[in-house]
């Protein structure tokens, strides 16, 4: 892979002996930028200053052993993601064992064939480079989000909240771990749309009329066409809620008035999450509603406006529901101001 000078990844080269650096310097210096280190310590420093890309480690040296550096690397935020691959003589498996202990991606023994190298530097910064990625798409889901709550009268706070009661209740169906992290965070997308609703409805303190309330529904349509059609997971479901959350279970919901499982399941989770932190939170125009009084209602639209199954599994969850509820609570003084 040629990269442009300008952003040509930074590989730390960390060995005491000179011609072991030598070695990896012909092999890597075409493809990447490179800094060397021949102790533990200045790894440790240059990996402060510098934030390597990589880090390709002997593991015997003078002093601090290569794996006491990755613990270090390890311990400290600003280094704990540097990816570190050990090149030592050391063959034993238990060795090798030790190695990924400490926290490397990779084992090589010397002495190294360079196209093995090339071959796993580049895979390694490959790996790097699809977690910042995920990374970045999640961020600017977060910040879209966020500007959707400056047009709304909703806080930050309903969107967390929501967002764990969704991450709890796809778990408890059956989502794998991933699967459910992945709801988790596209869950604050479902109300992006509201962005382009004009301020005068969307902030109408009284009840909207037929005109307005047409205008209100378009903001499902208009959440999933901000966001896209893309083949990331995240995205693909963040789509999906933006557009589909307001459909109900019997078919009498909106934008296209879907029944049943024809549903997507991640909006049918989304529509009980949602209502469920609306219900129980303070709004400018109402209070907030007692528990009891909640999932009755919840019942009631069990079939009607809610899947049952997931209505049932929800109240099973009750007790992981109420934690997240309480663990982020709104402060008193919005409370306060939003009742009176």
């Amino acid at each position: 892979m040629i990269y442009p000078d300008e952003i040509r990844p930074t590989l730390l080269l960390v060995d005491d002996e000179p011609t072991n650096l030598h070695v990896l310097r012909h092999i890597l210096q075409q493809d990447y930028r490179l800094i060397y280190a021949r102790d533990g310590e200045k790894a440790l420093h240059l990996c402060q200053q510098e934030q390597p890309n990589l880090i390709l480690m002997d593991v015997m040296m003078p002093g601090m052993s290569g794996y006491e550096v990755c613990r270090q690397l390890k311990r400290h935020p600003a280094t704990a993601n540097i990816p570190v691959i050990f090149i030592t003589a050391m063959t034993d498996t238990r060795d090798e064992a030790e190695g990924f202990q400490a926290g490397a991606v990779d084992y090589m023994t010397k002495p190294v064939s360079p196209a093995i190298v090339r071959a796993r530097v580049r895979t390694h910064l490959s790996l790097v480079k699809m977690d910042e990625l995920i990374q970045t798409r999640l961020e600017i889901i977060q910040r879209l989000s966020r500007a959707a709550e400056y047009k709304d009268n909703e806080t930050g706070l309903h969107v967390i909240r929501m967002s764990h009661y969704a991450h709890v209740l796809a778990k408890a169906i059956g989502y794998s771990p991933s699967a459910a992290e992945n709801l988790m965070h596209a869950a604050p997308m479902h109300d992006v749309g509201k962005i382009g609703i004009p301020d005068a409805i969307l902030q109408k303190p009284g009840k909207l009329d037929g005109a307005e309330w047409e205008i209100m529904r378009t903001h499902t349509t208009i959440g999933a066409e901000i966001i896209g059609e893309h083949s990331s997971p995240l995205l693909k479901t963040a789509h999906t809620v933006a557009l589909y959350h307001h459909e109900k279970w019997n078919g009498t919901g909106y934008p296209h008035g879907l029944k049943a499982e024809n549903i997507p399941m991640e909006a049918r989770i989304i529509a009980i999450a949602d209502v469920f932190d609306a219900l129980t939170s303070v709004r400018p125009y109402k209070p907030a509603w007692p528990l009891d009084k909640t999932l009755a209602l919840l019942n009631s639209e069990s079939g009607q406006h809610f899947d049952p199954e997931l209505v049932k599994a929800f109240t099973q969850e009750l007790p992981a529901i109420l934690n997240i509820k309480d663990r982020w609570a709104e402060p008193e003084p919005y409370r306060i101001c939003q009742a009176t």
